[in-house]
């Protein structure tokens, strides 16, 4: 809940931001302010280097969690409301559960199937009756923000059981550090001259909090809870942005939200006590050998 609740500004946050920096600055440049920090963390913390194996996994959290949800985030934020992207983005419980059926071989029951569906459609509701059911370039890029950041939340929080939450975002932001630093940081600075102090603030959040710090509390509940569990508390998040977008921003916030948020707690609640099977490996020859002689 920690980290939802640090993710859940993220695109008032966003929304702030671009209204000054572009799309690709706010998207991509948080990245770099997060590198030095995780840069600094690594460093003192005396960290070995990751393994190959851990190594392949990260440039998948990076590809997904450091460059694609940003990206097109901030892209859809220069576009559509922050309400709008809210709803949007909650899809993701539904995405990062499927990334861990492919990723990480959780397999959920079926009661969590039929409670995520439930949250989902009533999300979807939600959309159509708020009247965010036109299609736009903008719900395309905020699908891309989904799935980019389904696959960083599954293999991350997978990954997260043997390196530690925090190890897997620092290092997943330094991978991306050097393809970054180059074309982004110029634009970035000189932007960033002309930008006002609520600018300044909220970048200053999408690079410290949704960037790097909320990780460590997210990454942490995914390892501990399991992917596909934990990723149902994401259903909170829409709403909890959208009240933010209200207080922040003062965007509409409807009683039809209030409903919505009510059905969708009731579904988490009953879809988190639905089991959950891990795949099950293959018995090792090696082993059976060892222990016949």
């Amino acid at each position: 809940m920690l980290g939802v609740c640090s993710f859940s500004l993220t695109l008032p946050a966003t929304k702030v931001v671009v209204t000054t920096l572009s799309p690709v600055s706010a998207g991509l440049g948080r990245a770099l302010i997060a590198a030095l920090l995780a840069a600094l963390v690594l460093w003192l913390k005396r960290v070995p280097l990751p393994t190959w194996a851990q190594l392949k996994q990260l440039v998948l959290v990076s590809a997904g969690v450091v460059i694609g949800f940003p990206f097109f985030s901030s892209w859809a934020m220069e576009r559509v409301p922050a309400t709008h992207g809210a709803v949007i983005i909650a899809l993701l419980p539904l995405a990062t559960a499927g990334a861990a059926a492919f990723f990480s071989g959780e397999r959920p029951a079926k009661m969590y199937w039929i409670s995520s569906g439930v949250a989902c459609l009533t999300i979807i509701g939600y959309a159509v009756f708020s009247g965010f059911s036109a299609l736009q370039w903008a719900d395309l890029a905020l699908l891309g923000a989904v799935i980019s950041a389904a696959v960083g939340y599954a293999v991350g929080g997978q990954l997260s059981k043997t390196m530690g939450g925090w190890q897997v975002i620092s290092w997943s932001l330094l991978i991306a550090f050097p393809f970054l630093v180059v074309p982004i940081a110029g634009p970035l600075l000189e932007q960033l001259q002309h930008a006002t102090w609520t600018v300044w603030a909220g970048f200053g959040y999408i690079s410290v909090v949704s960037m790097f710090l909320g990780f460590f509390a997210w990454y942490h509940g995914l390892a501990l809870g399991g992917v596909a569990r934990v990723s149902q508390t994401q259903y909170l998040q829409p709403f909890l942005s959208i009240l933010a977008a209200w207080l922040l921003l003062s965007e509409p916030f409807t009683p039809g939200a209030v409903l919505a948020a009510v059905i969708v707690v009731f579904a988490v609640a009953r879809g988190k006590n639905a089991s959950i099977q891990q795949k099950q490996k293959a018995p090792s020859t090696n082993g059976k050998t060892a222990n016949n002689k």
